[in-house]
């Protein structure tokens, strides 16, 4: 099977490169060429292309496992007025279909939530969407304490309304949040229990820090709708004796009476004795 390729001309004239029946004709010698240079698995010749006067291109299959749509090339030319044509490079190309890596992404943007590790340091990013410009100190100290100690704003840049947004959106939805198999099992929330330790700001209406060291969410942010079995007020309903005494099968405070029988000395000769008292 032959294809016709469609490739941009190298050359800067106008005029098409004419038919070249020594190009053409070097099927053999271009595949001579690949096999010489290490090649494998080379297949049916696909076609050639003419890149301009007395420059061909010819092409054949790559039938190796994951290869399919690449395909081999082989550059041939001649010089003018000759019959022999020489090989200029040989390689192996994509083609239509064909199975390429992803593009190549920086380490910066293709790094996720979750791949950093601890001693691991993100790049200054100096246009990050999720953040603002801060608040300077004025020298006002009533302005200053409300906008660095109330709102903690003293930092030269403070996430936006959209990153809070998204921040409050993800913790809601996780596992501190209130769907969750602990939330309906503890019988009360967060809000009522007295190790949350609220947040100042905006987040603070919807989120606390759990601080009971007993509690699966100690340390964590959580939802003040969330809930656990760990919760201040509240309390395992009685239940009766967890565990219920059967009878022994062997009574060690009771006395048990053996009688001794005549021993193996004894006969019709044997001086009687009297009778022995039973040994408890």
């Amino acid at each position: 099977m032959t294809e016709t390729f469609t490739v941009p001309s190298t050359t800067t004239s106008a005029r098409r490169p004419a038919k070249d029946a020594v190009l053409a004709a070097a099927v053999d010698q271009a595949r001579e060429a690949l096999l010489e240079g290490g090649a494998k698995d080379v297949g049916d010749h696909l076609g050639m292309v003419l890149e301009a006067d007395r420059l061909a291109t010819h092409y054949f299959a790559a039938t190796s496992p994951g290869y399919e749509g690449w395909r081999w090339y082989v550059t041939v030319s001649r010089i003018s007025r000759s019959r022999t044509a020489t090989v200029c490079e040989s390689g192996l190309l994509p083609g239509d279909g064909a199975l390429l890596a992803p593009a190549w992404l920086p380490w910066a943007d293709r790094l996720a939530p979750g791949d950093l590790g601890p001693t691991d340091r993100l790049p200054y990013v100096a246009e990050d969407e999720r953040l603002e410009p801060g608040y300077l100190a004025t020298g006002d100290p009533e302005e200053d304490r409300i906008a660095i100690a109330e709102l903690g704003l003293g930092r030269d840049r403070v996430m936006n309304r959209k990153a809070i947004d998204a921040a409050a959106s993800r913790w809601y939805a996780g596992s501190q949040g209130p769907d969750t198999a602990g939330t309906k099992a503890a019988g009360a929330n967060c809000a009522e229990c007295g190790f949350i330790v609220r947040i100042a700001g905006s987040l603070g209406a919807v989120f606390g820090v759990c601080a009971n060291e007993w509690s699966p969410d100690d340390g964590k942010v959580v939802a003040l709708d969330h809930g656990c079995g760990a919760h201040s007020e509240t309390d395992v309903p009685p239940q009766g004796h967890e565990w219920q005494q059967s009878a022994p099968h062997l009574d060690e405070t009771d006395i048990e009476v053996v009688a001794v029988g005549p021993t193996a000395a004894s006969g019709p000769d044997a001086e009687s004795s009297p009778e022995e008292e039973p040994i408890a």
